[in-house]
């Protein structure tokens, strides 16, 4: 599955039909939530707690998280990973941003189907070396089912920055 297209647009593989998405987030209004905090730890220990779903629930700030199965670190674009929630429901994630250490983005959905349109993101800026800008965002411009609408509206900018709380919390520990 391509990534990234020159001119920062994100190209949705033709398996899952064209869905060309425009990353000018200020166009996109309260459909697109951003946190961010520096974090007193190294990008690489801070990426490899993202990168591997079974980490995930440790540092979920919305508290949907249950498990994942071990052995699905993720290590490129098209990578796909499933994680159970704690409603018992399984979601299979298609990872569509991947640069090793400093950026992961996937999109969400019901194993087997196209994913609705939101999109997680993480991205990590050291600041020096023993500290880490962490951007964490929620993205669902994309999203069209009308049935998620209040979900989507209800992950602010507080749980994404619970998300990052607890993601330092694990990362400065070591």
């Amino acid at each position: 599955m391509p990534g990234f297209a020159e001119g920062g647009r994100r190209l949705w593989g033709s398996r899952w039909g064209a869905w060309i998405e425009c990353m000018a987030a200020e166009a996109l209004g309260d459909r697109v939530v951003s946190a961010n905090r520096v974090i007193a730890a190294g990008a690489e220990q801070i990426f490899a707690l993202i990168a591997d779903p079974v980490q995930q629930p440790r540092w979920d700030g919305n508290d949907n998280l249950a498990d994942a199965p071990a052995g699905q670190r993720v290590r490129a674009v098209g990578d796909r990973f499933t994680m159970t929630t704690t409603k018992g429901n399984v979601r299979e994630n298609h990872v569509v941003e991947f640069d090793e250490g400093r950026r992961i983005a996937w999109l969400p959905s019901e194993p087997g189907q196209r994913p609705p349109g939101h999109l997680w993101r993480w991205q990590l800026e050291p600041v020096d070396e023993g500290h880490t800008r962490v951007t964490h965002t929620y993205d669902w411009s994309a999203l069209t089912d009308e049935k998620r609408f209040a979900r989507a509206r209800a992950t602010t900018a507080d749980r994404l920055r619970a998300s990052l709380g607890r993601l330092a919390e694990l990362a400065e520990r070591g």
